[in-house]
């Protein structure tokens, strides 16, 4: 596990997107984040006289990323809405999976409404419907959290006996039932 910050994160996963090796971040200066972080450099802004300095950022590509969206179309794009930050994350990742709440009749991209939230079927490498599969936490406008089951998970989860039980009732039984 490495110390990291959101905006960090996601200089570096901009960086991935974007195809440079490196993006710089201003904003950790004076932190003692930069102490446990060999791999992020300082150094002086080139572009000013000299005592400037800014953190330089890897690209950061992951794997795979996993979405859950409000709906996609049968090319293959998928709308995310206001929820840019996931657009990044599948420019970066070398492969995108997406589960989606439902399926978009017509293209996305040919609706001028929806267009500016939809990442083109270029980096989706999959899709499968999955109806209130972000549960139980929100989506978008979808539905809200479900902060109840979240807080009977959290009771549970403080034993191992807890988190089995609660595993076996709302995953293994379930997935078990959709195979019969």
């Amino acid at each position: 596990m490495r110390d990291a910050t959101c905006p960090a994160i996601h200089t570096m996963l901009q960086a991935a997107e974007k195809g440079v090796p490196f993006m710089p971040l201003r904003g950790l200066i004076g932190s003692d984040i930069l102490a446990n972080r060999p791999d992020w450099r300082v150094i002086d802004n080139p572009f000013a006289g000299g005592g400037d300095p800014v953190v330089l950022l890897p690209a950061l590509s992951p794997d795979f990323a996993l979405i859950h969206a409000a709906m996609a179309d049968r090319e293959g794009n998928v709308w995310l809405g206001r929820r840019r930050e996931c657009a990044t994350i599948a420019h970066a990742a070398k492969a995108t999976f997406v589960t989606v709440e439902r399926l978009h009749d017509g293209n996305l991209l040919e609706d001028e409404r929806l267009a500016p939230g939809t990442i083109s079927a270029t980096y989706i490498s999959g899709i499968a419907l999955a109806p209130r599969g972000a549960q139980p936490v929100a989506l978008l406008d979808e539905y809200g959290v479900d902060a109840g089951f979240i807080a009977e998970y959290a009771r549970a989860a403080r034993t191992e006996e807890g988190f089995q039980a609660r595993l076996a009732r709302h995953v293994t039984e379930q997935h078990e039932e959709a195979l019969a």
